[in-house]
């Protein structure tokens, strides 16, 4: 089981790619609202009790100081993806604050606002152990290649006097 975590539900717009992703993967997932600077103590017992919930891989979206991600990596063995929320300074100051995380607490980050690929990142973290969940994102990762094709096929009909393809 997957967990995604954002610091408030304001997040939802961006985290909710990863949420459409993990259910299109059949990936069971949980959802929720929490704070490292409103509520740290729910943020610590959350992460803490993760594992004997059955959670494998954290998605932690946060904003500004971003400090979510870091506080739940510090209480849990459980990988933590962090996805930096665009806010102040376009997500700089978030994904600074995300990937920054001293020796011994990483968190794996992710561009800002990529939720979408937080999601891809956990479900391929799942697929060293679930062969099912592999030829699904197997299919998924052709359906990209083939989009390309596709748009080739597209760009080729485009005309322009001094276009030589």
């Amino acid at each position: 089981m997957v967990s995604i975590i954002m610091g408030s539900t304001s997040d939802l717009p961006v985290m909710e790619k990863a949420a459409a992703f993990l259910d299109q993967m059949e990936i069971p997932f949980e959802m929720n609202a929490l704070s490292a600077h409103r509520t740290p103590s729910e943020v610590e017992q959350f992460a803490t009790g993760a594992q004997a919930r059955g959670v494998r891989v954290i998605i932690a979206g946060a904003g500004m100081a971003a400090a979510l991600p870091g506080v739940i990596a510090a209480n849990t063995t459980i990988p933590v993806i962090g996805v930096p929320i665009k806010g102040m300074l376009d997500g700089l100051d978030a994904m600074l604050s995300i990937i920054q995380m001293p020796p011994g607490i990483p968190v794996a980050t992710v561009g800002v606002n990529g939720a979408l690929n937080a999601a891809i990142l956990a479900a391929e973290m799942l697929a060293l152990s679930d062969h099912a969940l592999s030829k699904r994102l197997h299919s998924y990762k052709e359906s990209l290649k083939q989009k390309i094709v596709n748009a080739n096929q597209e760009l080729s009909q485009v005309k322009y006097k001094n276009k030589v393809n």
